[in-house]
């Protein structure tokens, strides 16, 4: 009887769209909380105040929550509008930091604005997913064969990835080809042809870790960053990584107690936010932060499956992939599974550029699943009328 009652409640369709909710406002109060306690000793050192990080990233979270809010209530024609200039406009900002753009620990990923320094590649990954949503769901409409869609979308995407890896950003490049390899999967691409394509893929990635040693060191100490040779140079990070997680035990050892992020965790509040939160709020707390993340991508993929619209259904999808993947590459990196690829979490970690891009996608999706009716007549009985 218990388990018809959890089939029912995930399988009712407004109950997708409230999922999507509280697990994006659950992730988003998550982070700052964590940002707030990962980056006090760091922001006191360079800004003076235990505080300067979080009220940025409190600034941010207001521009993107209504921003979030209004892209919801875009017409699919408007988004239509966006989607077909996302391809040039994403080229367009990566050739521009590769030009304007100034480098931060070693890549050429930022733009200086003054106030703010802004990433292009976080707001090129939600341009191109409309893109190649747009394009697959017209070549959908035509009817063309499936083998197309390859040489439709992968050359684009290639040569964003490229731009990106001018500027030595393997992780953002991961991303995008991950974020491919999802389209082309959700496409119907052929398993031959897809596997072929993967081990492509991951033989381009191979030779980019072979070709330059920096990446070929941190690639040979992620399995065990404690050894002797390799913990005080490539091996720090994924070891203060690992002993802060292990220090954590089962509900940690208190919030702002951290002992890592005194200078030992580099980059403590935006790629290694999570080894943090396993120090702090022990394993109760990373495991609820994956049953967060793992709830929001349910309900993007379960909104992307209902979607009529062939477009809502690939940009939903690969909005997905995209949060999904980013997840894996940065928990599986705090945990020293795969080497560190410098990623942020999404919605949890520090990064304003990061987090409007995200909420741009969560507004795409809430507006996909105001559109399913099942869905919409539900929210139209709701006596609160900004949830309409």
């Amino acid at each position: 009887m218990k388990s018809n009652t959890r089939t029912s409640f995930f399988t009712k369709p407004i109950n997708l769209y409230y999922l999507l909710l509280v697990s994006t406002l659950s992730l988003s109060l998550l982070g700052l909380i964590m940002v707030f306690s990962a980056s006090s000793i760091h922001s006191l050192e360079s800004n003076g105040a235990t505080y300067a990080i979080v009220l940025r990233q409190i600034l941010f979270l207001v521009i993107s929550i209504p921003m979030a809010w209004v892209l919801s209530r875009f017409s699919l024609a408007r988004w239509k509008v966006i989607a077909r200039s996302g391809a040039v406009i994403s080229i367009g900002l990566l050739i521009g930091v590769q030009v304007v753009g100034k480098r931060v620990n070693g890549n050429q990923n930022w733009i200086d604005l003054g106030i703010i320094d802004i990433q292009p590649s976080e707001i090129a990954k939600i341009l191109m997913i409309l893109w190649a949503g747009y394009m697959l769901a017209r070549r959908e409409r035509a009817g063309v064969v499936q083998s197309n869609v390859i040489t439709l979308i992968s050359p684009v995407f290639l040569l964003c990835i490229i731009l990106i890896l001018a500027g030595r950003d393997v992780g953002s490049a991961s991303v995008f080809a991950f974020i491919l390899a999802g389209l082309l999967w959700v496409s119907g691409v052929r398993l031959g042809l897809f596997a072929g394509l993967l081990a492509l893929g991951f033989a381009g990635m191979a030779a980019l870790i072979a070709t330059a040693p920096y990446r070929m060191a941190r690639f040979a100490v992620f399995l065990n960053p404690f050894a002797e040779d390799q913990y005080k140079n490539f091996g720090w990070q994924p070891a203060h990584s690992l002993l802060g997680l292990a220090s954590g035990g089962l509900f940690g050892v208190g919030l702002g107690a951290s002992r890592q992020k005194w200078g030992n965790l580099p980059h403590a509040h935006t790629d290694f936010i999570f080894s943090v939160i396993g120090e702090e709020l022990g394993l109760f707390g990373t495991l609820s932060t994956i049953a967060l993340l793992t709830i929001l991508l349910f309900s993007i993929f379960k909104i992307a499956l209902r979607a009529k619209d062939p477009m809502v259904r690939y940009v939903s999808s690969g909005i997905g992939c995209w949060i999904g993947i980013q997840t894996i590459l940065n928990i599986g990196s705090t945990l020293s599974l795969i080497p560190v690829v410098g990623v942020t979490l999404p919605l949890v970690s520090y990064g304003g550029s990061a987090l409007i891009a995200t909420y741009i996608g969560i507004g795409f999706v809430i507006g996909a699943a105001r559109r399913d009716p099942a869905i919409f007549e539900e929210l139209k009985k709701s006596e609160y009328r900004w949830l309409r």
